[in-house]
């Protein structure tokens, strides 16, 4: 069992937690949920022993292995991925390197009475006590298996680890949290650089082959089909709840209702005391009574309401000029880079009013056949956009376009148009931008926040076709929520790479597939589209066994 005891976070006089206890057990998959700057990601780094709290400690087993996946990867790029794989047995390794170095001074060394040749063999007494009470482990084989489990070929060990997208870069360092067999392994937004399958597999591999798990997400999706505990994070404390996101959100909203109700009966004995007081102040009679009710007042602890986000924002897209039948019409297109071909012979067609999402593996061509639908690269074959056809483009690197002299008010306040211009800090709130911080210049920004407030640049355009690539990858389940109704309201066609099952479900009415050079067309929901996905590989599986 790992421990968190009165731990507490102050930043500049400024006090980010406090006095935060909860347990661990061997047995719980933890989803730690709380608002942007709550401290979520402060908190899993005290835990995994990469940041120091203020007040308070971690207690934990002293053979209790902690293995930390952080938001942003660490990945060396001068290693291949075998070399990186094999940094989990970095210990082993480095133990059985001091222990040969010991034993070769032990050979070589004739000084035998000496106090330093008695304090070697000492160390390579409790070196090796050590070294030999851990299983033994065949590194190489321990290493090739986990890889190729997780879908990596043997062509791709030797291969820089530099070479690979973000998602099979996130599989290297689950490969390795894997092989370390941790007691508690401590996420902060795994599933931002994996794609659908990856992330299933991820799911998977947590909930049947890990111990303790604490995730930081925002895929309400994961973490419902994942956790079983639920920690918030808000307003410097904690609530512990032994249930799903789901049902916790219930319950929250329960205890808030409590809250408020205890709230307003204490506002109303407040209001009462103070009636009293200032009534019968000066009152030679009633002296005794005004001093107890004055000193009530102030023994008085005042009930808090849990700060709740009550802001409620449609979102719209400004009217569009209506695009021809079919926005995009894709006829024979192939794609090659040198030797390496992403797709060949692709057709499709995608009809006015749409909603379709382009899914499949890392690096199967989603984002290719973006940039060749916007004229970014050259290719093979016929590709053309309707008539009338205006696009609204979010890619992945859209953040990096913004103007970086400009503030964030002045970002929007450019593009706005009419009755939206009344509305530009109700926008900038609704996507975590209020009070001062609309002030900031965009070069200040962090890589989430412009991704923000590139969505934010997107929704006031009048366009007919959106194009989205990844725009989930930095937002809140709240933010999500107000794209999510917003695209669910648009009128035009929409084309989506996503991940994010909870955000395509009810979004996209058609899936277009990704893989083996081609691309495949069903005429499903994401749901549907996941469940076949299923028996078709267990079909795959059985053709291959028989």
């Amino acid at each position: 069992m790992i421990s968190v005891d009165a731990v507490g976070v102050e930043f500049s006089g400024t006090t980010l937690f406090n006095n935060i206890n909860f347990n661990i057990n061997p047995d719980d998959r933890i989803a730690l949920m709380g608002k942007n700057g709550a401290g979520k990601s402060t908190l899993l780094k005290i835990i995994a022993g990469k940041d120091k709290p203020t007040h308070g400690k971690i207690s934990a087993p002293k053979e209790a292995i902690i293995a930390y996946l952080p938001q942003h990867l660490l990945i060396e790029d001068d290693c291949t991925v075998f070399e990186e794989a094999t940094k989990a047995f970095s210990e082993i390794v480095e133990m059985k390197k001091q222990l040969d170095d010991y034993s070769l001074q032990l050979e070589t060394r004739t000084d035998y009475e000496s106090e330093a040749y008695s304090k070697i063999i000492e160390k390579v007494s409790e070196l090796s006590e050590k070294y030999y009470s851990i299983e033994e482990v065949n590194v190489d084989a321990e290493v090739e298996l986990t890889l190729l489990g997780l879908g990596f070929e043997r062509a791709d060990f030797t291969r820089p680890a530099s070479e690979f997208s973000g998602g099979w870069r996130m599989r290297i360092e689950l490969a390795k949290i894997l092989l370390k067999k941790p007691d508690l392994i401590l996420l902060d937004e795994p599933t931002n650089h994996l794609d659908i399958e990856s992330v299933q597999w991820l799911e998977d591999f947590l909930k049947n082959g890990s111990n303790a798990v604490m995730v930081i997400s925002h895929d309400k999706t994961f973490v419902d089909n994942l956790t079983n505990r639920t920690i918030e994070l808000t307003g410097g404390r904690i609530y512990d709840y032994k249930t799903n996101y789901s049902h916790y959100l219930e319950l929250r909203q329960e205890r808030r209702e409590q809250q408020q109700k205890q709230f307003d009966d204490q506002a109303k004995q407040i209001a009462d005391i103070q009636q009293f007081i200032d009534r019968f102040k000066g009152t030679y009679s009633k002296t005794l009574s005004v001093q107890s009710r004055v000193k009530m007042l102030e023994k008085m602890e005042i009930v808090e309401v849990d700060e709740v986000d009550t802001s409620a924002l449609n979102l719209k897209f400004p009217p569009a000029p209506r695009s021809g039948n079919y926005p995009v019409i894709v006829d024979g297109l192939s794609k090659s880079y040198g030797a390496h071909t992403v797709f060949k012979d692709v057709s499709l067609t995608i009809a006015r009013g749409e909603k379709v999402a382009f899914v499949g593996k890392n690096g199967q061509g989603k984002s290719t056949l973006i940039k060749a639908i916007m004229g970014e690269i050259k290719h093979e074959g016929d590709l053309q956009l309707g008539h009338n056809s205006l696009v609204g483009y979010f890619a992945q690197n859209q953040a990096a376009l913004l103007d970086e002299k400009l503030s964030i008010f002045e970002t929007i306040d450019e593009i706005a148009k009419g009755d939206v211009r009344s509305k530009i800090k109700d926008i900038l709130g609704a996507f975590m931008f209020s009070g001062e911080a609309i002030d900031k210049k965009v070069k200040v920004l962090s890589g989430g926040e412009r991704t923000r407030l590139a969505m934010i640049k997107l929704l006031l355009q009048p366009v007919n076709l959106l194009i989205l690539d990844e725009p989930t990858n930095h937002l809140d389940i709240k933010t999500k929520d107000i794209l999510k109704d917003a695209l669910k309201a648009f009128e035009g066609t929409i084309i989506l790479v996503s991940h994010d099952r909870d955000f395509l479900d009810g979004l996209a009415s058609k899936i277009f597939e990704f893989g083996n050079q081609r691309v495949k067309e069903h005429f499903e929901d994401i749901n549907g589209f996941l469940r076949n996905k299923k028996i078709e590989n267990l079909k795959e599986i059985e053709r291959k066994t028989i």
